[in-house]
């Protein structure tokens, strides 16, 4: 099923738009993956990329358009996207686990360290991964940053993680 008939973009939509990171780059390390699919005035990923990675344009209506040879994961773009549209993905890290970096808004109280209740785009919980990291930087106007190990099967399809209650 596609984004247009569920509603709920897929990484199958992102492969078909050309928006997905290669495998191959993927498995060099941490990468950006720009899940941003409409033209809609925006750039702050472009001009937070200490890399020059993203590349908007410019009209800023165009979709960002990531180069994966200067991306290094830095994880910068992902709390300036308005959006929360951006992620990062490492499939490096080990034959069984990698990595996910996404933005976090909502009160939490877990900490590094803990196991959570990973969620796909949906919402819906998909696999257990432990916190690795949680950056709260003041540029980042109080998006926190989460990374979490999941499951390398999972590092496609994890987004973020069910909400403290």
């Amino acid at each position: 099923m596609s984004l247009h008939e569920t509603g709920i973009l897929t990484k199958a939509d992102l492969v078909a738009a050309g928006r997905y990171p290669s495998e191959e780059r993927m498995k060099k390390g941490p990468v950006a993956v720009c899940e941003c699919m409409q033209n809609i005035p925006c750039n702050p990923c472009e001009t937070s990329c200490p890399f020059k990675a993203i590349h908007v344009g410019e009209n800023i209506s165009n979709l960002p358009q990531l180069d994966e040879g200067k991306c290094t994961g830095c994880t910068t773009c992902i709390a300036a996207c308005s959006g929360l549209a951006l992620f990062v993905v490492d499939k490096s890290y080990s034959d069984e686990v990698g990595t996910v970096s996404f933005p976090y808004e909502y009160t939490y109280s877990f900490q590094v360290g803990d196991t959570v209740k990973a969620a796909d785009r949906s919402g819906k919980c998909v696999c257990e991964g432990t916190v690795k990291r949680i950056v709260n930087a003041p540029k980042a106007d109080r998006t926190t940053v989460v990374t979490l190990e999941v499951p390398i099967d999972f590092v496609d399809e994890v987004r973020s993680v069910y909400r403290n209650r």
